[in-house]
């Protein structure tokens, strides 16, 4: 029962659907408590779960001792370097970085991208997540030519281990199209954004949280592009979206 109500929380989570999945993660992970006992790793896994929850809604105090104590489970039973670590890092990490606090992020992410490449290989599409984890922050931090390459290098692996329509690929896409935008090379980041967002509103659908970051980071080079008009439009639509989700996370 208890991965039964987790797959469709999952399902809900993946469709941006955080009110419905909430309730199923949080039923799920007292049945797994109750039957498992506090320190199982399907207990930590279901933490982390929620954990991710709270942080794409932006609810970071909620999160935050979820993903620590999620950590501590995962650690201790199945040791440091275990994949399943990376991911719960991955969250932590993002938690800090929505709040801008990079120089708590950035270890984490390093950390992640570290244990995937040992346990899984340099090609793996869970290696491809963590490279695109790093360049975010080091976009985020205007560490541009240190992203440069990791970006690029996780748009190789996606393109190769998801295909050219799959939404991990718009998200590295989206990834070196803010890097290019942020350095001023709006022509190679336009192509970039218009695809993404291709990609997430045919995988995803047009309400999905994922499209309003594409259409948040679009209309921000349309805006320095002096394209007030088309930037609005899609700014707009990105407000719609994120008021239907009812997500409290500031604009990207």
């Amino acid at each position: 029962m208890a991965w039964s109500l987790n797959y469709l929380a999952l399902l809900y989570d993946t469709q941006g659907k955080y009110n419905d999945a909430e309730p199923l993660y949080k039923r799920s992970l007292a049945i797994q408590e109750k039957f498992h006992g506090p320190d199982h790793p399907a207990v930590g896994e279901s933490l982390n779960n929620l954990a991710r929850l709270y942080v794409h809604q932006g609810k970071y105090a909620e999160a935050e001792p979820l993903c620590r104590r999620s950590l501590s489970i995962i650690q201790k039973v199945l040791g440091p370097d275990n994949a399943g670590v990376a991911a719960i890092l991955d969250n932590l990490a993002e938690l800090y970085e929505d709040q801008g606090k990079y120089a708590e992020a950035e270890p984490l992410c390093e950390r992640s991208l570290a244990i995937r490449e040992k346990a899984l290989g340099p090609d793996h599409s869970g290696v491809a997540e963590s490279l695109n984890n790093v360049a975010k922050l080091y976009v985020a931090q205007g560490k541009y030519s240190e992203a440069e390459p990791l970006s690029k290098r996780s748009l190789i692996i996606r393109e190769k281990t998801s295909g050219p329509d799959h939404p991990n690929l718009a998200a590295s896409l989206n990834t070196l199209a803010e890097l290019y935008s942020h350095q001023g090379k709006y022509a190679e980041a336009e192509p970039l954004y218009e695809r993404a967002l291709a990609i997430r509103e045919k995988a995803l659908g047009p309400d999905h949280p994922d499209v309003a970051d594409s259409l948040e980071g679009y209309a921000a080079l349309l805006r320095r592009t002096n394209r007030e008009a088309e930037a609005g439009k899609l700014e707009a639509r990105a407000q719609a979206i994120r008021a239907r989700q009812g997500s409290t996370l500031p604009q990207k």
